[in-house]
């Protein structure tokens, strides 16, 4: 029985759904080779952040500059501060070599909050090599004053900006906290942006009640988190034209293969790694391949979207069936004493 894990992604024929998604492990060239080797179909690039597009360069020029009118011998003893590599242009670099190291899709990302350099990075990247761009809008609106479609509106002010400025695709990496998540998924479709990521993880502060100081400590994503991007990819699945990527929660081939049912294009993982090794790739390749011969489906596209909703006549209605259902049941193992 010949098994096709093939499918596509924001117009990239990729070999298999199992892409790394942005983290720091990427940050290191032989990491993106290891990935590549175990089976990666493609890798999502750590972030650059907004800031840095901005910090860097004016901090540089200060360092680069303060003092140099002192003396005249002064004004050309430091080079300009375009001819030294900043953390951005070390990052164009970066994909430059990643592209020249491996043969799969290599896809940039930019993470920030407001409009700051995203066009004209973006066009570097473009140049850079990169085959496609994720843009990683993570914003916390603390402001009393700013409504919810004022938010809203900067997300997609963000994402009209950066496709006017490339000719690559590009995907959107939401949070979950919109009121309409439908409503935003066609605007981005509207503003032809090529696919959406499911969902950001909001890295929330904890408190250390002994040192009373804020504990920033990042936690591993855990499965059981998978079922809200779950959630929503059915409910999403074909009421939209935008690929989809899963992220949050897939650690195995399990968890990658409900994804696909609910109707993901593509699969992340990036805290599996962390914890069981880049090797790890592999077996949860290994394993949905398995899977698939054990229940003769013959590909991915087979089985995407088997789970979805897009058969249900009314999915609101759906939903508040589900809500209702799943409150009035205890949790398993639990019993009333």
């Amino acid at each position: 029985m010949t098994i096709d894990l093939s499918t596509t992604y924001l117009g990239l024929k990729l070999r298999t759904p199992l892409v790394v998604s942005a983290s720091p492990m990427q940050e290191d060239l032989n990491n993106i080779i290891e990935m590549a080797d175990a089976g990666a179909s493609a890798i999502v690039l750590h972030s650059l952040f907004g800031e840095q597009l901005v910090t860097e360069q004016h901090e540089l020029f200060f360092h680069l500059t303060h003092g140099t009118e002192s003396f005249a011998e002064a004004l050309s003893y430091f080079p300009e501060p375009d001819d030294v590599e900043t953390g951005p242009e070390r990052y164009l670099a970066h994909i430059a070599r990643a592209k020249a190291a491996v043969d799969i899709p290599i896809i940039a990302s930019l993470n920030g909050s407001t409009m700051g350099g995203w066009t004209e990075f973006a066009k570097k990247m473009q140049d850079a090599g990169a085959d496609a761009l994720e843009l990683n809008i993570y914003h916390i609106p603390t402001d009393i004053d700013t409504t919810g479609a004022e938010v809203e509106e900067g997300y997609l002010d963000i994402a009209r900006a950066v496709r006017k400025a490339v000719n690559i695709p590009i995907a959107v990496k939401l949070s979950p906290f919109f009121s309409s998540i439908p409503n935003m998924a066609k605007r981005f479709e509207e503003a032809k942006i090529d696919g959406l990521v499911l969902f950001n993880r909001f890295y929330q502060p904890d408190f250390d009640i002994e040192e009373l100081e804020v504990n920033r400590k990042v936690l591993l994503s855990t499965p059981p988190e998978m079922r809200l991007p779950l959630n929503w990819i059915g409910i999403l699945f074909r009421r939209v034209g935008l690929d989809i990527a899963a992220t949050t929660g897939v650690h195995s081939a399990e968890d990658a293969i409900k994804m696909l049912m609910a109707g993901a294009n593509v699969t992340m993982m990036a805290s599996a790694l962390f914890k069981n090794g880049i090797g790890h790739i592999k077996t949860v390749e290994a394993d949905m391949r398995q899977w698939l011969i054990d229940h003769e489906d013959e590909s991915v596209v087979q089985m995407r979207g088997s789970m979805s909703q897009l058969n249900i006549s009314d999915p609101a209605a759906f939903e508040r069936a589900q809500y209702v259902r799943t409150v009035s049941t205890l949790p398993t193992g639990y019993t009333v004493r």
